[in-house]
C-alpha cells in the first residue's frame, strides 16, 4: 500500500518565490492521497499544510485552510463515532445563519445583481397584472422584496395587489421577514399579503401552497435547486463506507493484525473501489428522482415568470480529484474578491468564509450521496434540465442588465457580467461564478 518513505512525495513539490512550498500544490498531492486511501501520507500533508496556511493570510493562505479541513473530515467520515464525537457540540443558530447570509449580500454583489435582475424581470412581465403573486424558494432577504416594493409603488396605474409566499425551513427567518416586510408595506401603503411556509426545499407541498386562479405567478429561487440533484448512494444495497468502517474496526480489534490506520486505508480504498457515481447522469430524472418530481410540479403551477440564480460551476461528479480541481478554480475567484474588496481583518469577512464558504467547501468534498447538497451545475446543464422539464426561456430585462452593469462598477472594474444562452452570467475578472436565467411554463 505505502511505497518508499512517506516523506517521498513531498519532495517533488513546487517552491514559491519566496522559497515555502506552494500550498495548493501540496493540497493537491494530499487530496491524492485522501483519493487513493493512503491515510499515513494524507497525515503528513495536512500537518505540512496547517503550517502554511491560515484562515487569516491572504486568499490562497485562507481557502487552503478550508480544503484541507474538508479533506480532513472526508477522511473522519470513515469513523463514523469519532465523526459524530467532532461535530455533537458544533450547532449554529437561526441568528447566525441569517448573519452571515446577510454577510454576503454586503460584502459580495453577487446576490444583489440576482435581486435587481429579478425584480426586474418580474416588473416587466406583471406589467398589466393587477394580482400578482410571487413564491420566494428561500425566503431570507427582505431588501430584494422592499425593493420591488418601492418600484411597484411607482408603477403606472398603481400598485398591483402583492401576494409573497416565503418558503423557509427555519420559522424564526420567515419571521423576521414578515415583520420586516409588512412594516415597509404599511409605511408605503401597499397592498401586501405575505404568506410564510415553514418547510424544506424538497419537502415543499406544491399542490397545498396558496396558489388562486386570476394571479399571474413568479417563482424565484436564489442558490437552492442544486441540492436537489443529491443522489442515495446506499439505496437498494450499495456499498456503504460507514459500514465498512464498522467491520474494519471489529476485525482490527479482534485479529490484531494490522494497525487500525492501515484497516482505514484499507477501507478508504474499497470505499473508492466500490462506491457508484453519485452523480449517475446529470440529466437524468432517475439519477435524481426528487429534481424531476420539483420541476414538474412548479410547472404544474403554470408560473408567468420563474427565475434562477445558481452557482456557475461543474461540482455534481463522482470523481472527488476532478471536484477538487474545479472547487479551486470557483472558490479562489471567491476568495480572490473578497481579498480585493474585504479588509483582511474584517470580522464579518472571517464569519462568511468560516461559517458559508468553509462549510459549502467541507460538503463539496467530504459527503457523498444524500449527505452532499452542493451539486452546483453550470447554465448549460440547467437550460436542458428545465428544457426537459417542460419550461422555456425568457430574455432577461435589457433595463435590468443596465442597472446590473452600474451596480457591479461600484463594488470594481473586476467585477462583470456577460450574456449566454439568453442568461447572465455574474464574473469576476472574467470567472464567470454565478448565473441567472429566465424561463415560463411550455403552454
Amino acid at each position: 500500500m505505502e511505497s518508499g518513505s512517506p516523506y517521498q512525495w513531498m519532495r517533488e513539490l513546487r517552491y514559491d518565490s519566496q522559497g515555502l512550498k506552494n500550498p495548493i500544490s501540496l493540497l493537491i498531492e494530499c487530496a491524492k492521497c485522501v483519493a487513493s486511501g493512503s491515510i499515513k501520507n494524507a497525515d503528513i500533508g495536512l500537518e505540512l499544510i496547517s503550517q502554511i496556511s491560515s484562515p487569516d493570510g491572504d486568499a490562497v493562505q485562507r481557502m487552503v485552510t478550508y480544503f484541507s479541513e474538508a479533506l480532513g473530515y472526508r477522511i473522519v467520515k470513515h469513523l463514523p463515532g469519532v465523526y459524530k464525537a467532532l461535530n455533537s457540540s458544533k450547532t449554529s443558530s437561526s441568528s447566525e445563519d441569517f448573519l452571515v447570509q446577510k454577510y454576503f449580500y454586503e460584502l459580495c454583489p453577487f446576490l444583489k445583481f440576482s435581486y435587481l435582475i429579478t425584480n426586474q424581470a418580474i416588473v416587466e412581465a406583471m406589467e398589466s397584472e393587477n394580482w400578482v403573486h410571487i413564491i420566494d424558494l428561500h425566503c431570507s432577504e427582505p431588501a430584494q422584496w422592499v425593493n420591488l416594493l418601492l418600484t411597484l409603488k411607482n408603477r403606472h396605474g398603481g400598485p398591483p395587489h402583492l401576494k409573497i409566499t416565503g418558503i423557509h425551513e427555519k420559522k424564526e427567518v420567515l419571521d423576521q421577514m414578515s415583520l420586516h416586510l409588512t412594516a415597509e408595506a404599511g409605511n408605503l401603503d401597499f397592498p401586501l399579503q405575505f404568506n410564510p411556509i415553514v418547510s424544506k426545499l424538497e419537502d415543499v407541498d406544491f399542490e397545498n401552497l396558496p396558489v388562486k386562479t386570476g394571479e399571474a405567478l413568479a417563482i424565484t429561487s436564489v442558490l437552492q435547486l442544486h441540492s436537489l440533484l443529491a443522489t442515495d448512494d446506499d439505496m437498494s444495497g450499495k456499498f456503504s463506507p460507514a459500514g465498512a468502517a464498522s467491520m474494519n474496526l471489529q476485525r482490527a480489534v479482534h485479529m490484531g493484525q494490522r494497525t487500525f490506520a492501515e484497516w482505514l486505508e484499507r477501507d478508504m480504498i474499497n470505499a473508492y473501489i466500490l462506491s457508484p457515481d453519485s452523480a449517475l447522469s446529470p440529466l437524468s430524472f432517475g439519477a435524481s428522482p426528487k429534481m424531476g418530481v420539483f420541476l414538474n410540479a412548479m410547472r404544474k403551477l403554470q408560473p408567468k415568470l420563474m427565475v434562477i440564480t445558481e452557482q456557475e460551476s461543474n461540482l455534481n461528479g463522482s470523481n472527488l480529484m476532478e471536484r477538487i480541481d474545479r472547487s479551486l478554480y470557483f472558490y479562489s475567484a471567491l476568495f480572490d474578491c473578497l481579498d480585493s474588496t474585504v479588509m483582511r481583518t474584517s470580522v464579518e469577512r472571517q464569519k462568511l468564509e468560516s461559517m458559508l464558504l468553509g462549510e459549502q467547501i467541507k460538503n463539496i468534498i467530504a459527503c457523498e450521496g444524500v449527505d452532499r447538497k452542493e451539486r452546483h451545475e453550470k447554465l448549460e446543464k440547467w437550460i436542458r434540465r428545465l428544457e426537459l422539464a417542460g419550461f422555456v426561456k425568457v430574455p432577461l430585462s435589457y433595463n435590468g442588465r443596465i442597472e446590473a452593469k452600474s451596480l457591479l462598477q461600484r463594488y470594481g472594474h473586476k467585477y462583470k457580467f456577460r450574456e449566454e444562452n439568453d442568461g447572465l452570467l455574474i464574473c469576476w475578472s472574467d470567472r464567470p461564478l454565478f448565473s441567472v436565467s429566465a424561463w415560463s411554463f411550455r403552454k
